[in-house]
């Protein structure tokens, strides 16, 4: 029995039998159940909407922020301060708006990073081209968010509110 999904060929796959799994067994009992199975994946695996950025505005980024921290201004105002230091090579202005120590890789490596100090004497090896490049490019707008913090580029830099006074402070640096 084959089946069509936005045109592609769904064919039912015979299920094994695996030791506890109940589902396995109720779907080898039933190729039609198999099918079902197949073609639901399907849909939520290619359907509408499925494996394309979907662009937010904003506001939508303010009203994320808001519900996760309790406000965005002064995640905002960081992100904002942060690009700015880094297309201007301001070391010293990024290494204040770090939350120490800080693990990180250098050369493969990983190490801590314990102090601003330190932060500028590697400050190449740790915001290399690659990730100076993700701040330039990176939008507010585009700016994923989440219970541990706010994501630049694929997670290249990290940062989120630190301490009970909501100080924002880059937590981590994945280069």
């Amino acid at each position: 029995m084959k089946a069509s999904v936005f045109g592609l060929s769904i064919v039912p796959v015979r299920l094994r039998a695996v030791r506890g799994c109940r589902l396995a067994s109720l779907l080898r009992r039933s190729s039609r159940g198999a099918t079902i199975v197949l073609l639901l994946a399907a849909c939520l695996a290619i359907g509408p909407g499925a494996g394309v950025a979907r662009a937010q505005s904003a506001g939508e980024v303010n009203a994320t922020l808001d519900g996760l921290f309790g406000g965005h201004e002064s995640y905002h105002a960081f992100f904002e301060a942060l690009k700015k230091a880094v297309a201007a090579d301001d070391r010293t202005a990024v290494a204040g708006m770090v939350d120490y120590p800080l693990r990180t890789k250098i050369g493969g490596k990983t190490t801590t990073v314990r102090n601003a100090k330190g932060l500028i004497a590697s400050y190449d090896k740790i915001l290399t081209p690659k990730v100076r490049q993700v701040v330039a490019a990176q939008n507010y707008a585009d700016l994923f968010a989440n219970w541990r913090g706010v994501m630049i580029g694929n997670g290249e830099i990290w940062f989120s509110g630190i301490g009970d006074k909501g100080r924002v402070a880059i937590i981590a640096v994945n280069n």
